[in-house]
């Protein structure tokens, strides 16, 4: 599914108007119509008595729209103008117009305007009084917080305890970003036009906008694709058509080799977790590089990989005097995952300092590994083959020398912008994990859910993007495949286990979240 911003769908609608010649009040007409279906669709309209809650601007005028039809069907239908009539224009004037002329010949409907305070305590019983909110008070240019008349109207609707269906977007919701502009409608359901937007699907705007319906109001796929969309939310379809099919007679080879370094002395669980989801994920070899003496604890926990000993520093963790060592095991591997618990002594930084400039495999760098670089995040520029890093928001507070809530505020721009300067694909985890890539181009994650929250998930989720880079996926279908079938396994155990699975229940599920997306 393509996501757009608020500035290109304002675009998409002016170059239609002005360069395709479909009027304004043609895409209102559509909106509003296609809009009526989807109410008509979620809610009992029969003897029901709706209230259209419309502001003053195009999201009014859809509301109007959508009112005028219900009149016709028979609805009893009150319109509460949070405004006066004077202030209404262009489209939105004209089809204010038409249901204010509509009216009379409709005795169980009326219009009612609220522009301030003390016209609000004379309606608010009146409004209250009602089965169905339309919301259409703000759309999708909102930016700033809501106050006054807006904010209690908004309050009202919510405490009713009534359905709510909400035009465009719910009014409140950032159309960018999914933040509440100070406060928002919690919709039941949300009918938006043309594309859907980053806010419909980005926490917490997800929530306040429940069911999402897209309605196609005419705008020609030329202007549509001028705009240059690069906000994607994946589906099933997308993923499947990633992973190639195996011939018949592919054998192990067929699927590459890779190698993992990762672990020191307690932390040897995130290098098993990681070696054997990249074994379950389909790579065709696995081999695991730790600290020479973590080798007998290390090799019951990955019976199928297989193990390297290598340098390790005083304190246990890998050392940047194993480097040739990993030099000469890159020699044949179709992929590198490096950081896993590795630790951050002095001598593990030299070494991922040292691997990233020379190392010719594509890699998947995380965790420790990232922390190692924290300092010095312009290494990435030296890379000769293809970096994806996979940090989640605290790691990627100290990549940016951000706060992890600076982060959590605006995950999308801090993604793509990292992406974009390094040259790297940033897969920064979380609630709705974000793949953004160095084009400018941001996948948004619909798999996933908080029982995922626990250790060692992403120790997993780097051995399967590693696994996917190594059976010969592009970085960024690798990626991308990793984190939607990583959260679709999360999915798949939740439906048994709302919480209370665990990392190596994930490894285990891997294949079943496989076939799942390619059955």
């Amino acid at each position: 599914m393509i996501i757009v911003t608020t500035q290109q769908m304002q675009q998409m609608d002016k170059n239609t108007i002005e360069n395709f010649g479909i009027p304004g009040r043609v895409l209102m007409e559509n909106a509003g119509r296609g809009a009526l279906e989807i109410l008509s669709e979620y809610f009992e309209l029969e003897g029901a008595r709706v209230a259209v809650v419309a502001g003053r601007g195009n999201n009014g005028g859809d509301g109007f729209v959508i009112g005028r039809y219900l009149m016709e069907m028979g609805v009893s239908v009150s319109f509460f103008l949070l405004s006066t009539r004077e202030r209404v224009q262009g489209d939105a004037r004209a089809n204010m117009d038409l249901v204010l002329d509509l009216l009379a010949e409709h005795s169980l409907s009326q219009f009612i305007e609220i522009p301030d305070q003390e016209s609000l305590e004379a309606a608010a019983g009146i409004l209250a009084d009602h089965d169905l909110f339309v919301d259409a008070i703000f759309g999708t240019g909102l930016n700033s917080d809501i106050r006054g008349v807006y904010r209690d109207v908004i309050e009202l609707i919510n405490d009713s305890g009534k359905a709510v269906f909400s035009v465009d977007i719910p009014s409140g919701i950032n159309a960018d970003t999914g933040a509440v502009c100070g406060v928002a409608i919690q919709a039941d359901a949300t009918a938006t036009f043309a594309f859907a937007k980053a806010g419909h699907i980005l926490y917490p705007g997800n929530f306040y906008t429940a069911d999402l319906e897209v309605i196609d109001i005419g705008i020609p796929g030329h202007i549509a694709k001028a705009q240059s969309p690069n906000i994607f939310l994946p589906e099933p379809h997308d993923i499947a058509g990633l992973i190639p099919a195996r011939d018949f007679n592919a054998h192990k080879g067929s699927f590459g080799h890779l190698l993992v370094l990762a672990g020191s002395p307690g932390k040897t669980g995130a290098a098993a977790l990681c070696a054997n989801a990249a074994v379950r994920t389909g790579a065709g070899l696995v081999t695991l590089g730790v600290p020479e003496r973590l080798m007998p604890v290390m090799e019951p926990m990955v019976i199928e990989p297989m193990a390297a000993a290598l340098a390790q520093t005083p304190s246990g963790g890998l050392d940047a005097a194993a480097l040739d060592d990993i030099v000469s095991l890159l020699a044949d591997k179709a992929a590198l995952a490096l950081g896993p618990g590795m630790g951050t002594d002095s001598g593990t930084r030299e070494l991922i300092k040292s691997i990233i400039p020379i190392a010719s495999v594509p890699m998947v760098l995380d965790a420790d590994g990232l922390n190692c670089i924290a300092d010095d995040p312009d290494i990435l520029h030296t890379a000769k083959a293809p970096v994806i890093l996979t940090p989640h928001p605290g790691e990627m507070a100290r990549l940016t020398g951000k706060t992890t809530a600076d982060v959590q505020n605006n995950r999308m721009e801090t993604a793509r912008n990292f992406a974009e300067t390094y040259k790297v694909i940033l897969v920064l985890k979380g609630a709705q994990t974000l793949v953004a890539c160095p084009d400018g181009a941001v996948f948004i994650c619909p798999t996933g859910n908080p029982g995922m929250a626990c250790g060692g998930m992403g120790d997993v989720l780097t051995g399967m993007i590693a696994a996917f880079l190594t059976q010969g996926l592009a970085p960024e279908s690798a990626a991308l495949a990793g984190v939607y079938i990583h959260g679709l396994c999360g999915d798949l155990l939740a439906e048994e286990h709302a919480v209370g699975f665990s990392a190596s229940d994930m490894v285990a599920g891997i294949p079943c979240a496989l076939g799942t997306v390619l059955s």
